[in-house]
């Protein structure tokens, strides 16, 4: 009997170790590649400019031709939103997504010109997937939107389970857990797993979606005005959530972004957002109907600069404005890094006479889709698995999960706290660590996967803290000579008006070129010669280095 040739099996993240965002796992043998999600992280006001961040694709890149299929857990953007992106560099053969996630991804593909680009096929619990040596399947799990699930990978060499995002709501909005069939998993043997580790630090259990309702109904009931509530667009259980106490409380509903406009349209032709057509109006006709008859659900919990919460925040809106009475409810927490940028929508709402309402002990308008501790030792109980290895969260809350792990009997050896980029091999029910993989990141600036180097981000930084600085010189290139004084364009570090530095400078930087032109210098030697001057007066003077952009005309 001829014996079969093992075949080791890879495990490793591209993105989603060491961060929250843009989740990317693989797993790969000598012959195949599958993906487990492939999201975006949204930047912080350390990247200016920058739309998305994404996982650097070279390695699949270099590994086109084994990629077989993508297999996507549940709808939110931080495991959905770099499909486009992905299909810009490679192709993928087929996107395994449960239903509402499918629906959402052809929307995002739509939006991008991409539509032809992918064959997307639904899976449920029921559906198992053989893609060359391996075979996937599903649970279904309990997260904040539906259609979230868990996937199990059995192959050769052994069986590796990814949670998903989930958390144990034992009364869901929604379908339940499946924790029979998660129990059944963890009896049948699990070598390795990989569950998400988001609140590790919160002890205890995640509080169900459904007591949220109660305060959130409690506020609409009594709000006297106008009621503006801003929540992710992707969390569909909060969502449907508020849109009911809307027409209990015979609130007519206005919705405001692109985004929340489009996920309400797509939960509701699947029937996960329940409202009446009638309760739904156009945001040009808020202003016909009295103000304790209106809630608005809009997008910008997280101050997004161009959402639609700050545009109504500052005004720009066109059609609806802050008055006096107005309550703004934050129904979401804040994603690290987003603190400042909220706490300024926040005073800008203030200042305009609304009662703002955050999620805290007195108002408990929020609830994490994310498992707890005691829920993160429960998967870990369910699941029984000889190996693990933390994902989805900074590095922090890997290590608290994988102190978790080893409390509970996991062998200290068989714990992996990796980085993006680090792989493990699976190899007869045995895991190791591996080689690393080529990994980074690539900032998306607009919709195109041409992504901007670390070079310019630093650029736009710079600018951001230190400002440009613009020197214009017009020189006599034949005669070598210069024909007028330095001319500056300042923005953003130092005071205009301030004359004598000016013409300090100006004299300087006079005498500098005058005595650079004798040698009959380049026009890259001149600029050197400018941006040395400038940038040491300047450093001197005001301990800033701005952007120092040469400008040099010459008559021939």
């Amino acid at each position: 009997m001829e014996k079969s040739i093992s075949m080791p099996v890879s495990i490793y993240a591209l993105g989603g170790l060491g961060e929250v965002g843009k989740n990317m796992y693989c797993i790969e043998n000598d012959k195949s590649i599958i993906i487990i999600d492939a999201g975006v992280k949204f930047p912080g006001i350390e990247f200016p400019g920058i739309n998305y961040i994404v996982p650097d694709f070279t390695h699949l890149k270099n590994n086109r031709n084994k990629i077989k299929a993508l297999f996507i857990t549940h709808g939110h953007e931080d495991h959905i939103g770099g499909i486009p992106f992905l299909l810009q560099n490679i192709h993928v053969p087929v996107i395994y997504a449960p239903r509402l996630a499918a629906a959402l991804i052809k929307n995002r593909l739509e939006e991008y010109r991409m539509a032809d680009h992918a064959t997307i096929k639904e899976y449920d619990s029921d559906t198992k997937v053989k893609v060359d040596l391996f075979t996937v399947s599903f649970f279904r799990v309990t997260h904040s939107i539906p259609d979230s699930f868990g996937i199990v990978v059995d192959t050769p060499e052994g069986r590796i389970v990814s949670s998903g995002d989930f958390k144990i709501d034992l009364t869901p909005i929604g379908k339940d857990i499946e924790l029979t069939r998660m129990a059944e998993i963890g009896k049948e043997g699990v070598d390795l797993l990989l569950s998400e580790s988001t609140n590790a630090e919160q002890e205890g259990y995640t509080p169900s979606e459904k007591n949220v309702y109660d305060s959130i109904d409690e506020i609409i009931k009594n709000a006297n005005g106008r009621l503006i509530v801003s929540t992710f667009a992707s969390n569909i259980s909060r969502i449907q959530q508020v849109l009911e106490s809307a027409v209990s409380h015979n609130r007519k509903i206005a919705i405001i972004g692109r985004s929340m406009e489009k996920a309400v349209d797509i939960s509701r032709s699947f029937g996960y957002i329940h409202v009446p057509d009638n309760s739904i109006i156009e945001t040009e006709d808020v202003k016909r109907f009295p103000n304790n008859e209106i809630l608005i659900l809009c997008t910008g919990s997280q101050g997004e600069s161009m959402a639609a919460l700050s545009r109504i925040a500052n005004g720009s809106h066109k059609d609806i404005h802050i008055i006096p009475g107005d309550t703004i409810v934050f129904s979401s927490s804040a994603i690290p890094g987003n603190g400042i940028m909220i706490d300024n929508i926040i005073n800008q709402l203030a200042r305009s006479g609304a009662e703002v309402i955050t999620n805290s002990i007195l108002n408990d308008i929020h609830s994490s889709g994310h498992a707890s501790r005691q829920e993160l030792r429960f998967m870990l109980k369910l699941m029984k698995p000889k190996f693990f290895m933390p994902i989805h969260g900074e590095y922090r809350m890997l290590r608290l999960h994988a102190e978790m792990a080893e409390d509970l009997g996991v062998k200290k050896e068989n714990i992996f706290i990796l980085d993006n980029g680090d792989s493990l091999v699976l190899s007869k029910g045995k895991v190791k660590r591996g080689y690393p993989v080529e990994h980074g990141v690539t900032y998306i600036d607009g919709k195109d996967i041409n992504s901007l180097a670390e070079p310019v981000i630093n650029d736009r930084r710079v600018l951001m803290d230190d400002g440009m600085f613009a020197i214009t010189v017009s020189i006599d290139s034949k005669r070598n000579i210069l024909l007028t004084r330095p001319s500056f364009y300042v923005r953003g570090f130092i005071d205009q008006g301030n004359k004598q530095a000016s013409e300090e400078l100006k004299t300087l930087l006079e005498d500098k070129i005058k005595e650079k032109l004798y040698s009959k210098p380049s026009f890259a030697e001149l600029k050197l010669l400018i941006k040395e001057v400038a940038g040491l007066y300047v450093y001197r003077r005001t301990k800033r280095a701005p952007i120092i952009i040469p400008v040099i005309l010459s008559k021939n």
